[in-house]
């Protein structure tokens, strides 16, 4: 069974930077696409970005825009969310995923446990 293990999250403050790691267990994830939600207290889990096999971003939520940047590692099956100017708006679980693309939007069929991110104002 595929694993994602995601790693970085934690509790800073508005305008600090964190980095956000994502770690698959099998090869088979290495031309998938991979990504990004999230889903704060009481609200839908919400698309936050993803990025295709050869490296390709697709659009990024506009409340992360300008702000998150993703990046993958095909070598090692890693995929990576660093953000910055933090909000107390992104304050949520954050959940790595991977699968296939359809548009822009990401399909996952695998999920990771989640990592949380508080933001303090």
């Amino acid at each position: 069974q595929v694993q994602l293990v995601e790693s970085g999250g934690g509790v800073v403050q508005a305008g600090s930077s964190l980095r956000l790691s994502c770690a698959a267990s099998q090869r088979t994830f290495s031309r998938s696409a991979m990504g990004w939600f999230r889903q704060a207290p009481g609200k839908d889990r919400e698309f936050v970005v993803a990025i295709t096999w050869t490296g390709r971003p697709t659009a990024y939520a506009d409340s992360v825009k300008g702000r998150f940047t993703i990046s993958r590692d095909n070598a090692k099956i890693t995929v990576s969310l660093q953000m910055n100017s933090l909000k107390p708006e992104d304050t949520a679980v954050y959940y790595c995923a991977a699968g296939p693309l359809l548009g822009e939007s990401l399909r996952p069929n695998a999920w990771g446990q989640g990592t949380q991110v508080t933001v303090s104002s």
